[in-house]
């Protein structure tokens, strides 16, 4: 690779770092698509990103821990069970292929979008009391689970699936979900890395440099975020996954064509 590529592996590196303090969703829906248009087939990318996102939640979440946002107990309660359903989505992203892995990413992307909506709904709803119970063992197993699955097939480290369900089951403020999200995704990246690792699928050099970049970014926006209006968090985090969803739609459409 030139000293070009890896400067944008640097650069992607760093906003990656900074969407996963700021949204808790690990950074891997820039690092992702930045390795598929560098040339890496879907497979290396996920699991290269995967890498890149346990050096930047270890990061995100010692600054959170330093900054006493960082809930010890919240954080393994969702972190066992996508732990253990980890495995699950690193067995399939090896068996589907690529243009499926890409337009099933590209749909969770466009369901985020409804389910953070759907917060703003929720929240009137609970000052009425009006808001639906769920079962907490049971909300909490399937949030951490459903993570974990996604942590595995797609790289992502479980945040795009993770905040908005904390919210929707378990009643959690936004910025809280965020912060629990980051930590948890260290163990599902941890997992994840894993077993891509013992695949023979992870890039270590290309993560690593990822990693670095995400270290910094993570550090200015986990600082950034308890003064920030949680309004404006979710327009923000809104917007990129539109965006995101239609460039992954594409990329799926570009890779099934050059399949066929």
């Amino acid at each position: 690779m030139t000293d070009f590529g890896w400067l944008i592996l640097v650069t992607g590196g760093l906003i990656s770092g900074v969407i996963a303090g700021l949204l808790g969703i690990g950074g891997g829906i820039i690092t992702i698509p930045l390795l598929v248009t560098l040339g890496y087939t879907p497979v290396q990318a996920i699991a290269t990103s995967s890498l890149a996102i346990v050096i930047t939640s270890i990061s995100g979440s010692l600054q959170n821990w330093w900054m006493g946002y960082f809930d010890f107990k919240r954080v393994i309660y969702l972190g066992i069970p996508a732990f253990l359903t980890t495995g699950i989505g690193v067995y399939f992203a090896n068996k589907i292929p690529p243009h499926i892995i890409l337009f099933t990413f590209g749909l969770i992307l466009l369901a985020n979008i409804y389910l953070i909506d759907l917060r703003k709904q929720l929240a009137f709803k609970e000052e009425d009391n009006t808001a639906p119970a769920f079962n907490p063992l049971l909300a909490k197993l399937g949030t951490g689970g459903a993570a974990g699955i996604l942590a595995g097939l797609f790289g992502l480290g479980g945040g795009t699936i993770m905040v908005p369900l904390q919210i929707l089951l378990l009643g959690e403020e936004i910025k809280v979900a965020i912060q629990t999200s980051l930590g948890v995704i260290v163990i599902t990246a941890l997992a994840a890395c894993t077993g891509h690792t013992l695949e023979g699928n992870i890039l270590f050099s290309q993560g690593i440099v990822l990693g670095c970049g995400g270290l910094f970014g993570v550090q200015i926006s986990a600082r950034t975020l308890p003064k920030l209006a949680d309004s404006v968090i979710s327009l923000v985090l809104r917007i990129f996954l539109g965006i995101l969803s239609i460039y992954i739609f594409w990329e799926a459409w570009i890779n099934y064509q050059s399949s066929i």
